[in-house]
């Protein structure tokens, strides 16, 4: 008796091992479909959170809804309509022409809260936005103005500047188009700078936008025009970023209060 029962001792025990890899195997099999599921859901929400971003950070303000409050759409009666008098698809009376910078690159300085970052505008890719913003520079209009808005999301980092009144308001009175040079697979390198529009490709205006990482953007209303880049300096963007947003938010006011000292080209 003692012999035959030794086998069947053993075949229990295999049979239990076998049960417990079994099982095992079951729990690694269904921790890796949780895992799988957590990772798509996070993707998910990175890429929503992308691009409910994308369509408001680059957007200016309305400047001023019904009610009297500021609003933030994307595209307003007051920002992507044309002064009277001026067509559809046709810049404002006083925007430079596209000519004035054609061929040309400005190098200079951009200056935000006392530190420098060397700028480089292409006048070459991107001939209308590089005559504005020269023009802009040349007549100190960035002197004092706030960088009103910090966006921090995976795949996302971005500091706007520029507005008229330093809330991120456009001014009605100054629109231009088109877009150009515009990146076909809609990543903007950290270190880009672009030019903020609202809801129609000729209602860019003075907001400019810093990536102070890769950044991906939707390209299907016509993208951003990418004007120039950071030569030098970037970690100053970056340690704004680091300093956080008013809220926690991913997308607001940068905590640290940021001013344009100055914006110089040549």
């Amino acid at each position: 008796m003692a012999n035959k029962s030794k086998p069947g001792r053993e075949t229990k025990a295999r049979v239990a091992r076998m049960q417990a890899n079994q099982a095992m195997h079951q729990r690694a099999v269904q921790r890796r479909k949780r895992d799988n599921i957590i990772a798509f859901v996070a993707m998910g929400v990175a890429l929503v959170i992308a691009i409910v971003l994308a369509l408001t950070v680059f957007m200016p303000k309305d400047n001023g809804a019904a009610d009297g409050s500021t609003g933030d759409k994307a595209a307003t009666e007051n920002n992507a309509t044309p002064p009277a008098g001026t067509p559809a698809g046709t810049n404002s009376p006083t925007v430079p022409k596209a000519e004035a910078a054609a061929g040309k690159t400005f190098t200079g300085t951009l200056t935000l809260n006392g530190k420098p970052l060397g700028i480089s505008l292409d006048g070459t890719k991107a001939p209308q936005a590089a005559a504005v913003f020269k023009s802009l520079a040349d007549s100190d209009f960035m002197n004092g103005k706030l960088c009103h808005r910090l966006a921090d999301a995976p795949n996302f980092g971005v500091l706007q500047c520029g507005s008229l009144k330093g809330n991120g308001e456009g001014d009605p009175g100054y629109q231009w188009g088109p877009v150009e040079n515009t990146p076909a697979d809609g990543t903007y390198p950290a270190g880009t700078i672009a030019v903020a529009r609202a809801g129609t490709t000729y209602s860019n205006g003075t907001q400019f936008f810093i990536t102070f990482k890769d950044t991906i953007l939707p390209q299907e209303d016509g993208g951003y025009t990418i004007v120039g880049k950071v030569t030098s300096g970037l970690d100053v963007v970056t340690a704004i970023a680091k300093t956080g947003i008013e809220g926690d938010s991913t997308d607001g006011t940068p905590k640290t209060k940021v001013t344009i000292d100055s914006f110089k080209l040549n």
